[in-house]
């Protein structure tokens, strides 16, 4: 049996698909590129995260549909769970996984194969969106991604107790909830046995880790740190109220874990902050990228990659609002890279029904001020590290000859092609 795997979406969704593909693999089956019409069972892992992401879902699905009209479709994810009778009701869609029953799609979709009575889950259409989080709080699917020889994506939270106005997740993917560390540690060390020698930590919100086994974020780091094989680690959507002193202290005090932050920042206006229920003001969030550049940093030495996310277009977002953005980002964080969304309203989210919606046009003209400014902000970090001594992970993709690397504070950089140099770290002048 032949089986391709689409992935939209977040790191966790990579990672997730991953730990499917290694179970039909067990199985014995093989694994073709999704736009191949010959494969048996296509699993396609959505994302819901605006309503441009929806309407690429259901294309998507549709394209492998026409493409191989034959063979069952499978969906899971995010928008399986928010719109489950309209991802059923596509064209070839033969089983749709929810969030609380990922834990089936390998042993479900043997059994569709098989020709065995498989029954779906339809309780959720009797359920309100506060029991149907509940349920999916039950749940969480270990899992890490494969197939990169250079890096790893290793789940260890998922869900979200937040509820910003904006925001489907946590009816998406339910309360937030950890891995247990021993868990956690026994996957990196299988990351570790396949030659891989960099992961990434993936969450809704890593820095939330421990609510459901009473461990420590801290905990977890010191764990992971003493993994032998694992060279290099980074750290992936941590809120900034959640980055805590130890946790920086300990990571600048010489560890695996690399100068390198993802940090959602969303609008840097205190009033839009309070109002779409963030848990942090712009001074919070000032004074803690301060205390990391100020622990983490040396004259002469690297400086910390800090990707900041930004929603454009908030409900209430006036032009001075965002020029508010604008400004804190350029002037007081001035970080390597923002990554950059457009407000888009989430049917069930209070923002919603929020008055003084942003026109398209306006979210359109700021997203690209924005770019501009990332742009700058992005060139302007590489040049200052230009003729610095820095360690490069060199990576396997070739492309017009050349093969690409990354330094531990992210910067890419190329050379030509040396199959010797696959998975090795290499110091570098810049």
């Amino acid at each position: 049996m032949k089986i391709a795997f689409l992935t939209l979406g977040c790191k966790l969704n990579y990672a997730e698909t991953s730990t499917y593909e290694r179970g039909f693999l067990q199985a014995g089956w093989e694994v073709v590129p999704w736009n191949r019409p010959d494969a048996d069972v296509y699993l396609v892992n959505t994302c819901s995260v605006t309503h441009t992401a929806d309407a690429k879902c259901r294309n998507i699905i549709r394209k492998c549909h026409r493409t191989a009209p034959g063979a069952a479709i499978v969906v899971t994810g995010c928008y399986a769970e928010l719109k489950r009778d309209e991802v059923a009701a596509i064209e070839g869609v033969r089983l749709v996984f929810g969030a609380k029953e990922k834990s089936r799609v390998v042993v479900d979709t043997l059994s569709l194969v098989r020709g065995d009575q498989v029954h779906t889950d339809d309780s959720y259409k009797s359920r309100s969106l506060a029991e149907e989080y509940r349920d999916i709080s039950s749940a969480t699917l270990p899992a890490y991604s494969t197939g990169e020889r250079t890096r790893s994506f290793l789940k260890v939270q998922d869900g979200c107790n937040n509820f910003c106005a904006y925001c489907t997740v946590p009816f998406a993917r339910g309360e937030s909830r950890n891995i247990p560390i021993c868990e956690i540690v026994k996957q990196a060390r299988s990351i570790a046995a396949e030659g891989v020698r960099e992961i990434v930590l993936t969450g809704v919100n890593t820095g939330d880790f421990g609510r459901t086994t009473g461990e420590s974020f801290l905990d977890l780091l010191k764990a992971l740190n003493e993994v032998e094989g694992i060279e290099r680690y980074r750290i992936s959507s941590i809120e900034p109220n959640l980055i805590t002193d130890p946790v920086i202290d300990w990571i600048a005090s010489g560890t695996k874990f690399l100068p390198h932050f993802h940090i959602p920042l969303q609008v840097g206006n205190d009033e839009l902050l309070k109002k779409v229920g963030r848990r942090y003001d712009t001074a919070l969030f000032a004074s803690r990228i301060d205390t990391i550049r100020t622990r983490m940093e040396r004259p002469g030495g690297p400086e910390v990659f800090f990707g900041i996310d930004v929603i454009v277009g908030l409900p209430g977002e006036t032009e001075e609002k965002f020029m508010d953005t604008y400004r804190f980002l350029a002037e007081r964080i001035r970080p390597a890279f923002i990554h950059i969304f457009p407000y888009s309203k989430r049917p069930g989210t209070r923002a919603a029904s929020m008055p003084d919606q942003v026109p398209e046009p306006v979210k359109t003209e700021r997203v690209a001020r924005l770019e501009a400014l990332c742009k700058e902000l992005h060139d302007s970090f590489v040049a200052r590290h230009k003729g610095k001594r820095e360690q490069v992970l060199w990576e396997s993709d070739r492309k017009d000859g050349k093969m690409a690397g990354y330094t531990g504070n992210y910067i890419r950089v190329e050379r030509p092609f040396d199959p010797a140099r696959v998975n090795t770290l290499e110091d570098i002048i810049l």
